[in-house]
Protein backbone atom coordinates (compact mmCIF):
# COMPACT_ATOMS: atom_id res chain seq x y z
CA UNK A 1 0.00 0.00 0.00
CA UNK A 2 1.27 3.21 -0.83
CA UNK A 3 1.76 6.01 1.72
CA UNK A 4 1.86 9.80 0.92
CA UNK A 5 3.82 11.86 2.99
CA UNK A 6 2.49 14.13 4.96
CA UNK A 7 1.64 17.32 3.03
CA UNK A 8 3.94 20.32 4.74
CA UNK A 9 2.84 24.02 5.57
CA UNK A 10 4.95 26.96 6.66
CA UNK A 11 3.62 28.92 9.86
CA UNK A 12 4.57 32.58 9.67
CA UNK A 13 3.73 34.78 12.62
CA UNK A 14 6.02 36.83 14.63
CA UNK A 15 3.84 36.01 17.68
CA UNK A 16 5.50 32.81 19.19
CA UNK A 17 2.27 31.88 21.12
CA UNK A 18 0.03 31.67 17.92
CA UNK A 19 2.27 29.97 16.06
CA UNK A 20 3.11 27.28 18.86
CA UNK A 21 -0.80 26.83 19.19
CA UNK A 22 -1.05 26.77 15.19
CA UNK A 23 1.55 24.65 14.95
CA UNK A 24 0.39 22.17 17.68
CA UNK A 25 -2.85 21.45 15.90
CA UNK A 26 -1.76 21.03 12.40
CA UNK A 27 0.81 18.60 13.77
CA UNK A 28 -2.01 16.54 15.53
CA UNK A 29 -4.02 16.83 12.59
CA UNK A 30 -1.22 14.60 10.38
CA UNK A 31 0.53 18.07 8.64
CA UNK A 32 4.27 18.33 8.82
CA UNK A 33 5.22 21.73 10.17
CA UNK A 34 7.53 24.31 9.25
CA UNK A 35 8.46 27.87 11.23
CA UNK A 36 9.41 31.27 10.15
CA UNK A 37 9.17 34.72 12.96
CA UNK A 38 9.31 36.95 9.72
CA UNK A 39 9.43 37.32 5.77
CA UNK A 40 12.75 37.02 4.90
CA UNK A 41 13.13 33.85 7.17
CA UNK A 42 9.50 32.48 5.72
CA UNK A 43 11.19 33.04 2.02
CA UNK A 44 13.89 31.41 2.72
CA UNK A 45 12.86 28.50 4.19
CA UNK A 46 9.95 27.97 1.90
CA UNK A 47 12.81 28.08 -0.78
CA UNK A 48 14.01 25.45 1.01
CA UNK A 49 11.21 23.16 1.86
CA UNK A 50 9.29 23.58 -0.46
CA UNK A 51 6.09 23.91 1.79
CA UNK A 52 2.47 22.96 0.50
CA UNK A 53 0.82 25.29 1.99
CA UNK A 54 1.66 28.50 3.73
CA UNK A 55 -0.19 30.03 6.53
CA UNK A 56 1.29 33.85 6.64
CA UNK A 57 0.37 36.56 9.23
CA UNK A 58 -0.34 40.21 7.59
CA UNK A 59 1.48 42.08 10.25
CA UNK A 60 5.05 40.93 10.27
CA UNK A 61 8.30 42.88 11.14
CA UNK A 62 10.26 44.39 8.17
CA UNK A 63 8.39 42.40 5.14
CA UNK A 64 4.69 42.76 5.43
CA UNK A 65 2.42 39.64 4.51
CA UNK A 66 1.90 40.78 1.69
CA UNK A 67 5.35 41.34 -0.34
CA UNK A 68 5.91 38.02 1.24
CA UNK A 69 2.64 36.39 -0.73
CA UNK A 70 4.19 38.21 -3.91
CA UNK A 71 7.43 36.55 -3.64
CA UNK A 72 5.97 33.69 -2.75
CA UNK A 73 3.99 33.88 -5.66
CA UNK A 74 6.30 34.60 -8.18
CA UNK A 75 7.97 31.43 -7.11
CA UNK A 76 5.66 28.71 -7.92
CA UNK A 77 1.60 28.50 -7.25
CA UNK A 78 1.90 27.89 -3.64
CA UNK A 79 -1.28 27.68 -1.57
CA UNK A 80 -1.68 30.84 0.99
CA UNK A 81 -3.57 31.26 3.40
CA UNK A 82 -3.91 35.23 4.87
CA UNK A 83 -4.03 35.78 8.53
CA UNK A 84 -5.31 39.10 8.91
CA UNK A 85 -6.45 41.50 12.07
CA UNK A 86 -10.49 41.62 11.56
CA UNK A 87 -11.25 45.12 10.15
CA UNK A 88 -8.18 45.05 7.31
CA UNK A 89 -10.70 44.54 4.27
CA UNK A 90 -8.57 46.51 1.60
CA UNK A 91 -5.34 44.62 3.10
CA UNK A 92 -7.90 41.15 2.47
CA UNK A 93 -9.17 42.33 -0.69
CA UNK A 94 -5.05 42.87 -1.60
CA UNK A 95 -4.24 39.59 -0.62
CA UNK A 96 -6.86 37.68 -2.38
CA UNK A 97 -6.07 40.06 -5.31
CA UNK A 98 -2.30 38.60 -4.93
CA UNK A 99 -3.47 35.24 -4.95
CA UNK A 100 -4.42 34.15 -1.61
CA UNK A 101 -6.26 30.86 -1.48
CA UNK A 102 -7.91 31.85 1.53
CA UNK A 103 -8.40 34.56 4.62
CA UNK A 104 -8.61 33.43 8.32
CA UNK A 105 -9.42 36.86 10.54
CA UNK A 106 -8.23 37.14 14.02
CA UNK A 107 -9.01 35.39 16.55
CA UNK A 108 -9.47 32.29 14.65
CA UNK A 109 -10.30 28.85 16.47
CA UNK A 110 -7.30 26.87 15.42
CA UNK A 111 -9.42 24.00 14.86
CA UNK A 112 -11.65 25.79 11.95
CA UNK A 113 -7.92 26.85 10.88
CA UNK A 114 -6.71 23.18 10.34
CA UNK A 115 -10.44 22.44 8.48
CA UNK A 116 -9.48 25.83 6.48
CA UNK A 117 -5.80 24.25 5.39
CA UNK A 118 -7.19 20.71 4.84
CA UNK A 119 -9.69 22.18 2.36
CA UNK A 120 -7.13 24.56 0.64
CA UNK A 121 -5.26 21.40 0.18
CA UNK A 122 -8.09 19.31 -1.44
CA UNK A 123 -8.38 22.20 -3.64
CA UNK A 124 -4.86 22.82 -4.80
CA UNK A 125 -4.48 19.13 -5.28
CA UNK A 126 -7.87 18.20 -7.19
CA UNK A 127 -6.33 21.32 -9.91
CA UNK A 128 -3.07 19.39 -10.28
CA UNK A 129 -4.73 15.76 -10.46
CA UNK A 130 -7.47 16.50 -12.98
CA UNK A 131 -6.36 18.00 -16.62
CA UNK A 132 -9.08 20.95 -17.49
CA UNK A 133 -11.14 20.84 -20.63
CA UNK A 134 -9.52 21.42 -23.03
CA UNK A 135 -12.30 23.92 -25.11
CA UNK A 136 -11.90 27.28 -24.93
CA UNK A 137 -14.82 29.12 -23.02
CA UNK A 138 -16.73 32.27 -25.46
CA UNK A 139 -18.98 34.55 -23.96
CA UNK A 140 -19.79 38.69 -23.84
CA UNK A 141 -15.96 39.22 -25.77
CA UNK A 142 -14.56 37.15 -23.29
CA UNK A 143 -12.60 34.26 -24.23
CA UNK A 144 -10.98 31.94 -21.40
CA UNK A 145 -8.47 28.94 -22.12
CA UNK A 146 -8.61 26.68 -18.92
CA UNK A 147 -5.48 25.03 -20.35
CA UNK A 148 -3.46 27.96 -20.82
CA UNK A 149 -5.05 29.58 -17.79
CA UNK A 150 -5.17 32.89 -20.00
CA UNK A 151 -8.40 34.76 -21.04
CA UNK A 152 -8.90 38.12 -22.98
CA UNK A 153 -11.94 40.36 -23.38
CA UNK A 154 -12.09 41.56 -26.91
CA UNK A 155 -8.67 40.47 -27.28
CA UNK A 156 -7.56 42.75 -24.44
CA UNK A 157 -5.92 40.31 -22.13
CA UNK A 158 -7.72 39.83 -18.54
CA UNK A 159 -4.82 40.37 -15.60
CA UNK A 160 -7.00 37.78 -13.44
CA UNK A 161 -5.91 35.86 -9.91
CA UNK A 162 -5.86 32.09 -9.57
CA UNK A 163 -9.39 32.40 -7.57
CA UNK A 164 -10.89 35.39 -10.44
CA UNK A 165 -10.21 32.77 -13.18
CA UNK A 166 -11.78 29.47 -11.42
CA UNK A 167 -14.81 32.02 -10.41
CA UNK A 168 -15.25 33.45 -13.96
CA UNK A 169 -14.72 30.05 -15.91
CA UNK A 170 -17.13 28.35 -13.33
CA UNK A 171 -19.86 31.33 -14.46
CA UNK A 172 -19.08 31.00 -18.12
CA UNK A 173 -19.70 26.92 -18.21
CA UNK A 174 -23.42 27.61 -16.41
CA UNK A 175 -24.37 30.33 -18.41
CA UNK A 176 -28.01 32.11 -17.43
CA UNK A 177 -28.34 29.75 -14.26
CA UNK A 178 -28.66 31.82 -11.05
CA UNK A 179 -25.82 30.63 -8.79
CA UNK A 180 -25.63 30.61 -5.31
CA UNK A 181 -22.80 32.14 -3.40
CA UNK A 182 -22.94 28.78 -1.36
CA UNK A 183 -22.75 26.83 -4.65
CA UNK A 184 -19.88 28.75 -5.56
CA UNK A 185 -17.92 28.64 -2.28
CA UNK A 186 -18.30 24.74 -2.63
CA UNK A 187 -17.85 24.68 -6.27
CA UNK A 188 -15.02 26.83 -6.54
CA UNK A 189 -13.30 27.20 -3.93
CA UNK A 190 -13.76 23.62 -3.00
CA UNK A 191 -15.16 24.93 1.02
CA UNK A 192 -17.83 22.93 2.82
CA UNK A 193 -18.40 25.74 4.73
CA UNK A 194 -16.44 29.87 5.22
CA UNK A 195 -17.32 33.50 5.24
CA UNK A 196 -19.50 34.27 2.17
CA UNK A 197 -18.14 37.70 1.78
CA UNK A 198 -15.14 35.61 0.18
CA UNK A 199 -17.27 35.30 -3.24
CA UNK A 200 -18.85 38.59 -2.84
CA UNK A 201 -15.19 40.33 -3.10
CA UNK A 202 -14.14 38.05 -5.70
CA UNK A 203 -17.37 38.97 -7.84
CA UNK A 204 -16.38 42.38 -6.89
CA UNK A 205 -13.04 42.42 -8.16
CA UNK A 206 -14.23 40.20 -11.59
CA UNK A 207 -16.82 42.89 -12.28
CA UNK A 208 -14.34 45.51 -12.23
CA UNK A 209 -12.05 43.73 -15.18
CA UNK A 210 -14.71 42.08 -17.39
CA UNK A 211 -17.93 44.73 -17.03
CA UNK A 212 -17.64 48.19 -18.97
CA UNK A 213 -19.00 49.73 -16.41
CA UNK A 214 -19.14 47.78 -12.72
CA UNK A 215 -21.88 50.00 -10.57
CA UNK A 216 -24.03 48.83 -13.76
CA UNK A 217 -23.18 45.61 -14.93
CA UNK A 218 -24.55 43.93 -17.70
CA UNK A 219 -22.73 40.12 -17.74
CA UNK A 220 -22.38 38.86 -13.57
CA UNK A 221 -25.44 39.95 -12.42
CA UNK A 222 -26.71 40.08 -8.79
CA UNK A 223 -30.12 37.47 -8.62
CA UNK A 224 -31.45 39.09 -5.00
CA UNK A 225 -31.45 36.46 -2.41
CA UNK A 226 -29.50 33.78 -4.20
CA UNK A 227 -26.31 34.84 -5.86
CA UNK A 228 -25.16 35.64 -9.07
CA UNK A 229 -25.81 34.84 -12.58
CA UNK A 230 -23.83 35.20 -16.08
CA UNK A 231 -25.93 36.69 -18.65
CA UNK A 232 -23.85 36.32 -21.78
CA UNK A 233 -26.14 38.59 -23.99
CA UNK A 234 -25.66 41.43 -21.48
CA UNK A 235 -29.95 41.90 -21.51
CA UNK A 236 -30.95 41.00 -17.83
CA UNK A 237 -33.81 39.59 -16.39
CA UNK A 238 -35.90 39.55 -13.44
CA UNK A 239 -34.35 39.22 -10.49
CA UNK A 240 -30.87 41.33 -11.63
CA UNK A 241 -30.08 44.48 -10.68
CA UNK A 242 -32.79 45.86 -13.33
CA UNK A 243 -35.04 48.09 -11.30
CA UNK A 244 -33.36 47.17 -8.17
CA UNK A 245 -30.33 48.41 -8.28
CA UNK A 246 -30.69 49.73 -4.55
CA UNK A 247 -31.66 46.24 -3.20
CA UNK A 248 -28.23 44.98 -4.58
CA UNK A 249 -26.35 47.33 -3.63
CA UNK A 250 -27.20 47.63 -0.02
CA UNK A 251 -27.41 43.00 -0.23
CA UNK A 252 -23.57 43.17 -1.45
CA UNK A 253 -22.79 45.80 1.51
CA UNK A 254 -23.99 43.57 3.92
CA UNK A 255 -21.97 40.01 3.05
CA UNK A 256 -18.46 41.97 2.58
CA UNK A 257 -17.75 42.36 6.62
Amino acid sequence: MHNESPARVLVVDDDPTVAEVVSGYLGRAGFAVDRAADGPAALELAAAVRPDLVLLDLMLPGMDGLEVCRRLRAEGPVPVIMLTARGDEEDRILGLEIGADDYVTKPFSPRELVLRAEAVLRRARSRADVPPPAPALRAAGIVLDPVARQATKDGAPLALTLREFDLLAFLLRHPGRACGREELMHKVWGWEFGDLSTVTVHVRRLRAKIEDDPARPRFIRTVWGVGYRFDADGEGGPGTEAGTAGAVRDEEAGTDE
